[in-house]
């Protein structure tokens, strides 16, 4: 199915028709930036061009005005030297929030993120914490290519001493910034851009979503689809279909890609016998072949069928909106996907 360029458009809080207070994607991170930096001095974001009037896709605006260009820094093009600002930070009592408008920026940082942030509570025997937290936008429609629309979390998460994030849920993306910012030790969160214009319930108070735990968003019986980040919504529109053709599918918001939540999934699977992994990322060592591979190995008994990986190309990601179409996956192939593991 052709994807179309979501709006851009900032809205305001609001109420459904039963009355529950709602906010955007995009609002509920603003929400918790604002939260966090009120009741908790130390907290500050950085990056480039938070403060500018578009705001990081809305997700910082009006921070900059209300808590000073000292507490919202527009930092320079250096992103390797300003996370190690960041580690600094961190490792004398400050709780940096780092942001990046891109996951490539977060790229250039690796020598910081992974040799520095990651290692130092390791090193010290656990007495040097960095807690600092990355956010980064990734997704798709904009054009910007190979260099710029990356799928880093398989990267990210193959060494030690960082936890990676996925919020696919208004009020995820909240919780888990709340979580992810009271953590002691790196966090990186990726949030889609096509996902910042999605509403949903965000609670008015300071909660945290449990780092490590997945949310079941629909239960079923017959097959077990395990979804990261926009593939989530993907997944319940492929649900929608699947089940006026007589299929009961279990979806799985992963949330939090490490650590992840393998007792949720295994149970899932013991009940259901068959497994779709539907990833942002790469197949080849990515996170949806981690999941694969420890879910055969803690329900081989259990499987009915091959578990089914639902992931990128092989090949870097275009830039004509026409080629996108093609190379990103969504609710089509994990609808084909689950028929084919339930020998539809």
């Amino acid at each position: 199915m052709p994807w179309t360029t979501p709006s851009i458009n900032i809205s305001y809080a609001s109420k459904n028709s039963k009355g529950i207070r709602e906010l955007s994607y995009r609002e509920a991170i603003c929400e918790a930036q604002r939260q966090l930096m009120s009741t908790d001095s130390r907290i500050f974001l950085m990056g480039e061009g938070i403060d500018d009037a578009g705001g990081v896709f809305g997700t910082t605006l009006g921070l900059a005005d209300e808590f000073g260009c000292e507490r919202v820094v527009d930092t320079p093009i250096a992103e390797n030297g300003m996370t190690g600002v960041a580690i600094g930070a961190a490792i004398n009592g400050m709780r940096p929030v780092f942001i990046h408008m891109r996951p490539d920026f977060v790229i250039i940082s690796l020598d910081q993120l992974l040799n520095h942030a990651a290692k130092w509570f390791y090193m010290s025997g656990g007495q040097v914490s960095v807690p600092l937290t990355i956010r980064c936008v990734i997704g798709r429609g904009w054009g910007s290519a190979a260099q710029h629309s990356q799928n880093i979390q398989g990267l990210l998460t193959h060494l030690p001493g960082i936890k990676v994030l996925m919020p696919a849920t208004a009020q995820d993306a909240k919780g888990l910034l709340i979580a992810a910012a009271r953590d002691p030790n790196p966090v990186v969160i990726l949030e889609h851009r096509w996902l910042f214009d999605k509403t949903g319930h965000v609670p008015e108070e300071l909660y945290e979503t449990p780092v490590g735990r997945a949310n079941i968003c629909r239960y079923g019986s017959d097959v077990t689809i395990v979804a990261t980040s926009i593939m989530v919504h993907e997944a319940m529109l492929a649900a929608e279909v699947l089940a006026a053709d007589g299929y009961d599918p279990e979806i799985i918001d992963l949330r939090s890609i490490k650590p992840w939540d393998e007792n949720c999934i295994a149970a899932s699977v013991q009940k259901t016998g068959r497994l779709v992994v539907a990833d942002t990322g790469h197949q080849y060592g990515g996170v949806a072949a981690e999941i694969a591979a420890r879910i055969t190995e803690l329900c081989f008994s259990a499987l009915k069928t091959p578990v089914r990986r639902i992931t990128l190309p092989e090949a870097p990601v275009p830039a004509a909106a026409s080629l996108e179409n093609i190379y990103f996956p969504g609710q089509l192939e994990i609808i084909a996907a689950v028929k084919d593991v339930s020998g539809g």
